[in-house]
């Protein structure tokens, strides 16, 4: 028999309950559940048949076996995985429309396809004749590869189960449907319930699967915020449409560092990695312009120079106007003070314009020294040596404080030509080690913007 009733599910988290609430009681979301019609059979969830689970036993009897990865054959794929495709793994690929996600992992299956990997391509929005299409002119065709347009959750297990591939590829998950489920594909029920029968086939199996997911208005992943925690790992694909350089960046990882990004330009024939990405964000930098400085920021395990532009100018409106691309709007308006209070610049009638080129996102503080020099420089019309590079985090009081791996933003910087590094006094012991570059500690930001700037 099948029992139908109208659940209301939380779209953040994915809390289920009987009634409409005004708060979610998991997340303290207002306003975030939505009905759904939802029904299955009694008697789904308890299978007499099953078998009984084995005792506990201590931890340092199971036995921890290395698995071996799958290289893609894309190497900047393959950075933000850990190394490559973890067997048994499920990876959730999300990014705005058009971005290139089907892009990506059809590039991605043919590499896999060339290295002898049988690979199992599950659509639910284009037939069998738009992939061959594309797979032409990406030139990424392989007899490994199968084709499977498909929608219904039974089918594709069917498929999964039949075939025995090594990776399993599903263009997306919000197409998939439960046919034991009455609301529609899509749905926060059949979002989560497929994703769910898809986990547990992948472990069961063996097999790594990818699940390519929608993104709401907001950028967020559409669907249940629990699918963020079913999976193993969560990637997102970045960029601008006018751009054609894209961003692969770690959300989570279970099986590696969850900071890495990998970079990518799209070209006409699809998607080429860039091996040296700070090389790339900082060619097309002006010379001897104020406000333009250069930060080394950490992404993971590699270091990653970007080019901080900042334009401060007179404002003539009651309350100045702060915006910033590619940083936090509050960290920006905290250095703002700082610049204010502790180096004396007066800032409040003046409009802050702040942007990261190259459409990277930088986070961590290690950039507040760099971002803190390009609003001086551009309010004092004084440019900063074109070979300087600033690391450090500026704290409220306006000293300088200490971040991690220096000398390996010192030696990314070295190799690209940077021959001046202001950082942080307490580091400058660890890197004297660094020969042949001249290194400038700084205690205060007024002392590093005095060197640099002037009075």
């Amino acid at each position: 028999m099948v029992k139908a009733s109208s659940v209301f599910f939380c779209r953040e988290c994915g809390y289920e309950s009987p009634r409409w609430m005004g708060k979610c009681p998991g997340c303290l979301a207002w306003n975030t559940f939505v009905e759904e019609r939802y029904s299955k059979k009694e008697g789904k969830y308890r299978d007499s048949k099953k078998k009984a689970p084995g005792a506990p036993r201590p931890i340092t009897e199971v036995k921890a076996e290395q698995a071996d990865r799958l290289p893609t054959g894309i190497g900047e794929f393959d950075r933000t995985l850990g190394g490559g495709i973890m067997p048994a793994s499920v990876v959730l690929l999300t990014g705005d429309p058009g971005i290139g996600k089907s892009t990506l992992l059809l590039q991605v299956s043919a590499g896999l396809a060339r290295q002898g990997h049988p690979l199992l391509y599950i659509s639910g929005e284009e037939s069998a004749y738009q992939i061959k299409l594309r797979g032409e002119r990406l030139k990424a065709c392989h007899p490994n590869m199968l084709l499977a347009p498909e929608t219904d959750l039974s089918l594709v297990q069917e498929h999964m189960a039949k075939a025995r591939p090594r990776v399993v590829v599903v263009d997306s998950v919000q197409t998939i449907y439960d046919p034991n489920l009455t609301s529609s594909a899509g749905s926060i029920s059949q979002v989560r319930e497929c994703t769910a029968a898809l986990i547990k086939a992948a472990k069961e199996q063996g097999m790594a699967v990818f699940l390519v997911g929608h993104v709401t208005k907001e950028g967020l992943i559409a669907g249940p915020k629990v699918l963020e925690h079913m999976v193993d790992c969560v990637i997102s694909f970045e960029g601008e449409r006018h751009h054609s350089y894209r961003i692969l960046r770690t959300i989570k990882n279970r099986f590696g560092s969850a900071s890495e990004i990998g970079v990518f330009t799209m070209q006409e024939e699809g998607l080429k990695e860039v091996d040296n990405p700070s090389e790339y964000f900082v060619t097309q930098r002006p010379a001897a312009t104020a406000g333009s400085v250069v930060v080394a920021s950490m992404e993971g395990t590699r270091p990653l120079l970007v080019e901080v532009q900042s334009l401060v100018t007179h404002s003539r409106l009651p309350a100045p106007r702060r915006m910033a691309t590619g940083l936090d709007y509050n960290r920006v308006a905290l250095i703002l003070a700082v610049l204010e209070k502790r180096a004396g610049l007066y800032l409040q009638d003046h409009d802050a314009f702040v942007k990261v080129v190259g459409g990277v996102r930088l986070e961590e503080p290690a950039v507040d020294l760099g971002l803190a020099v390009s609003l001086a420089s551009s309010f004092k019309n004084r440019p900063a040596g074109g070979r300087d590079l600033f690391i450090g985090e500026v704290g409220l009081t306006g000293e300088i404080r200490t971040v991690n791996r220096v000398l390996e933003r010192i030696r990314e910087g070295a190799r690209l030509g940077f021959n001046r590094f202001f950082i942080p006094a307490p580091t400058a012991d660890k890197a004297k080690v660094m020969k042949g570059v001249n290194l400038v500690p700084v205690t205060t930001l007024e002392e590093a913007l005095e060197i640099c700037l002037g009075r």
